[in-house]
Order: C-alpha cells, then sequence, then structure tokens
C-alpha cells in the first residue's frame, strides 16, 4: 500500500468512521457509519484523495478525459482528483435535471462520446453510483471505469454495481472492513498504559 494511501486509510479510520447505531440511505440499519465527506472536504484528506483516486486509474490505464459522479458524494472526489491531475476535467451530475437555466443534469465537463471515470465516496447498495453510470451514459459518456472511496460490503452493492458499469470495472480504494479495522487498531495505540 502506498504511503499516501496509508495515510488517507487512517485519516477515514480516524476522522469519518463511528461505531454506534445508525439508520442508512438503504433504509437499513447499521452499527457503524462512515462519513467520507469528514475526510474528503479535509485539507490534507483532499490532497491525498485525489492523488489515491489519480494512482488507481493511472495504474489500470483507463486514461480518461474526465472524473465526474452524482452530487453530493462524488462532489470533493472529482474536484480533488480532478486539480491534483492538473488535466483531467470534472463533471458532477445532478439527483434530478434543473428547472432553470439549460436545465441541464450534467454540470461542468460536457463532451460526448469523452471516456469518463464515476466516482462516489460510499457504496452500500451502489444506487447512487449506478444512477450517475446510467446518466453519463445516457449523456453519451463512454465509462472506463467506475470507483468508490469506501465499500461498504452489502451482499446487493457490488454485484448491482458491476452489472450496471459492465463492460467496465467497479473498483473499491478501500472496504468497510480496512477502515473499521484501522479505527480499532488506531483506538488502540491510544490507550494509556496501566501504572502502578
Amino acid at each position: 500500500m502506498s504511503s499516501a494511501r496509508q495515510e488517507l486509510l487512517r485519516l477515514l479510520a480516524t476522522k469519518s468512521f463511528r461505531l454506534g447505531e445508525f439508520k442508512l440511505s438503504s433504509g437499513g440499519t447499521s452499527d457503524y457509519y462512515v462519513d467520507c465527506r469528514i475526510t474528503t472536504l479535509n485539507a490534507r484528506g483532499s490532497q491525498l484523495t485525489g492523488q489515491v483516486f489519480l494512482e488507481e486509474i493511472q495504474q489500470r490505464g483507463w486514461r480518461p478525459q474526465a472524473i465526474g459522479g452524482l452530487t453530493m458524494g462524488a462532489d470533493p472526489i472529482v474536484v480533488a482528483a480532478a486539480v491534483t491531475s492538473g488535466d483531467i476535467h470534472g463533471f458532477l451530475i445532478r439527483k434530478a435535471e434543473k428547472q432553470h437555466g439549460m436545465g441541464q443534469r450534467i454540470e461542468g465537463f460536457r463532451e460526448k462520446g469523452a471516456r469518463v471515470v464515476i466516482v462516489d465516496d460510499v457504496c452500500t447498495t451502489g444506487a447512487s453510483t449506478i444512477q450517475a453510470i446510467e446518466t453519463a451514459r445516457e449523456f453519451g459518456f463512454e465509462i472506463a471505469g467506475a470507483m468508490c472511496l469506501v465499500e461498504r460490503e452489502e451482499a446487493k452493492g457490488r454485484p448491482s454495481v458491476e452489472k450496471a458499469a459492465a463492460p467496465a470495472p467497479f473498483v473499491s480504494i478501500f472496504t468497510a472492513t480496512d477502515v473499521r479495522r484501522e479505527h480499532l487498531r488506531q483506538k488502540d495505540l491510544r490507550i494509556e498504559p496501566l501504572t502502578d
């Protein structure tokens, strides 16, 4: 694991991961929650997010012209990766068409036929990633790949996104297991030793 990737994992584990009882957007409940935006909107976290996403994209040889996803989870990832790259553009997909102005659903980069990467912060059921993939394809983008920062490893999440993205691959930077393990490791490191 690269040093940037390890540092990003550490930030997610210490800043974004919480244990407790939480209601998820899918309607289910969970004993943990990962609020990636606390990390991706952090100054250092944003730098690391851009670097790690770009490293993964380059390693896979995708060569996209742009990176984008459904607002709002994708927003900080898109900006971080675009700024860090210096040559990959960004676009954001609204949840519904804008009712004023030009009525666009996709904001930012808009070149039909362009190779793009779809990103998201957390993948649970994959619904927002799938919506972004479908909207991007309807617009005329070619999907090079889909990525999420943290995959919650829900039974239907990955298979649903893989089916929607196919033939493009779906990649997660981290799994929820990775983040939980690092969270517990960091917690253990902070425990003060017992003294007599």
